[in-house]
C-alpha cells in the first residue's frame, strides 16, 4: 500500500466520521462534549436517552462505548449506565439488552445514579455530640445539641 492509498483511506475514514456525527457541527459539539468523535454500529438505547455504540475497528476496551444523553450536557458520569448496560459495555456479556433483555423481579428497584454531592444525596444523622463546639456570632441564639456551621 503506497502513500497515496494510505492518504486517501485516511482522507475517506475522516470523511465518513465526520458525516456520521451528523456533519461538521455535530463533529465539533462531540468533539467539545466527549473529547472523542467515534464511528460504529448503533446497539441500543437505555430509558434514559444514552444511546450504545460498537466497533470493531477500534482496540479491545474501546471498541463499546456510550454517548449520554444530550438532557445532561456536560454532567455525565459512569453510575448514569444502568446495570443491564453496564454488563455489555465493560465486556462482561456479548448479547446486549436489546437482544436479550434482562430478567426484572418484583422486588428489584428501579435504576437511579449516584447523588453524591448533588442535593439528592444521603447524609447519615451524626448521634455523637462534636468534639469543638464551633464558634456562634454575637445575636445568634445557639441551640442545644446542633453545632454551627
Amino acid at each position: 500500500m503506497g502513500w497515496l492509498d494510505w492518504t486517501f483511506n485516511r482522507i475517506h475514514r475522516t470523511i465518513s466520521v465526520v458525516s456520521s456525527a451528523g456533519g461538521l457541527r455535530g463533529y465539533l459539539f462531540k468533539l467539545y462534549r466527549m473529547d472523542v468523535v467515534k464511528m460504529g454500529r448503533f446497539v441500543g438505547e437505555d430509558e434514559h436517552g444514552n444511546r450504545y455504540y460498537e466497533s470493531k475497528y477500534h482496540f479491545h476496551g474501546a471498541d463499546r462505548w456510550v454517548e449520554y444523553s444530550e438532557k445532561v450536557h456536560m454532567d455525565y458520569d459512569a453510575s448514569q449506565i444502568p446495570a443491564e448496560w453496564h454488563g455489555w459495555i465493560h465486556h462482561m456479556t456479548d448479547i446486549p439488552p436489546t437482544e436479550k433483555p434482562p430478567t426484572k423481579y418484583k422486588w428489584m428497584q428501579p435504576y437511579e445514579p449516584n447523588h453524591t454531592m448533588t442535593a439528592k444525596a444521603y447524609v447519615p444523622y451524626s448521634t455523637t455530640r462534636p468534639k469543638i463546639d464551633a464558634w456562634v456570632p454575637p445575636g445568634v441564639k445557639k441551640v442545644p445539641g446542633i453545632s454551627a456551621k
